[in-house]
């Protein structure tokens, strides 16, 4: 793969051949997105980068995270999802009295056996929708640490295995609202994107009355794909080409978070406790090539990386004090970053 002067891909000779067996095996399975596409608008409107960031970790097999204000319909979104797909789907309402139990599940005993048995809890399924996550306390979050990383789950004296495709969906409220916890730093870097819902067009809110005063509810949404066409989407999305040169840019995204000097970016001296850790940088890597995916294109371009950036970031740097104080957070940085740091 070469790149012209504009930062678009052209195919060297070489290379066409195995770039047209890609593409063509993107068109081949990714038929169900623009279908599945269509069924979340009839229930969802506007929120278009939305849906488009929920696919992307769809494709991945990575987690997401939505943050945003009651009422923007993040949980509506996540759940019409799961909806189109046939597969399992639990949805657990996260609450200050919960314990790790009510999502793992316990071991209870039977008097008649004198023996225990396991009692699975609602994470045994494909997908889990934990609304308003970070309602519920750090030892609950933590609870969840094992199967977001290593699918599988610790009860007692034995490790079960999770289902596959198993994807956390979880929405959370800003942090600065009455009865929020802050989730621990090593739970927000397994998930993969961080996506922060906004408050809807003037257009598009004019629009959700009309839908909401409709004399009859749209009918349920149709299933439209299956978990088999999902894994095979997810190989072919694997296989997704992308260039040594964009590889580099990567690494270099996420290193000038770590060390903004070594890249120009001085006036960020100070003002970053921690930078993306390596597991931002896979999570570039596939997010990027998910969303070429969506494009039905073969290969990965710079705006590909670009439109996946701020959300697999936000949530994997810290900013100083210093930082809080003058205003700037680790969305700025983010922002500087991407303006900053080169191609190559």
């Amino acid at each position: 793969m070469a790149w012209n002067g504009d930062g678009t891909a052209a195919a060297t000779a070489t290379g066409a051949d195995a770039l047209r067996t890609i593409e063509d095996a993107v068109a081949r399975h990714g038929g169900w997105v623009e279908p599945l596409r269509r069924e979340i608008a009839r229930v969802i409107v506007g929120q278009q980068q939305l849906v488009d960031r929920l696919l992307i970790a769809l494709l991945s097999g990575g987690h997401i995270l939505l943050e945003g204000v009651p009422g923007l319909a993040k949980t509506l979104a996540l759940r019409t999802l799961a909806q189109t797909i046939e597969a399992d789907f639990h949805r657990i309402q996260f609450t200050p009295d919960m314990l790790p139990a009510d999502i793992m599940g316990t071991e209870i005993y039977e008097q008649k056996t004198g023996e225990f048995r396991i009692k699975r809890g609602p994470v045994f399924t494909n997908f889990v929708l934990a609304d308003e996550i970070n309602r519920a306390p750090a030892k609950v979050q933590s609870a969840l640490l094992e199967a977001m990383q290593e699918r599988q789950v610790t009860i007692g004296d034995e490790t079960l295995k999770l289902p596959e495709p198993f994807l956390v969906m979880a929405t959370q409220n800003p942090i600065e609202q009455e009865g929020t916890y802050p989730l621990p730093e090593a739970q927000t870097d397994r998930f993969m994107l961080k996506t922060v819902v906004e408050y809807p067009s003037l257009e598009e809110e004019r629009r959700i009355i009309d839908v909401a005063s409709l004399s009859e509810p749209p009918a349920p949404v149709r299933r439209v794909v299956d978990t088999e066409t999902i894994g095979r989407a997810r190989d072919v999305v694997r296989t997704i080409h992308i260039d040594d040169r964009l590889k580099d840019y990567i690494v270099r995204l996420v290193y000038a978070t770590r060390q903004p000097a070594r890249f120009g970016l001085e006036e960020l001296e100070g003002l970053i406790r921690f930078g993306g850790s390596p597991r931002a940088t896979l999570s570039l890597v596939s997010g990027a090539r998910a969303s070429a995916f969506l494009d039905g294109r073969g290969f990965v371009v710079p705006d590909d990386i670009k439109r996946v950036a701020p959300d697999v970031l936000r949530h994997r740097i810290g900013v100083t004090y210093e930082a809080e104080a003058e205003g700037v957070r680790s969305e700025d940085v983010v922002r500087t970053v991407l303006e900053r740091v080169a191609i190559g």
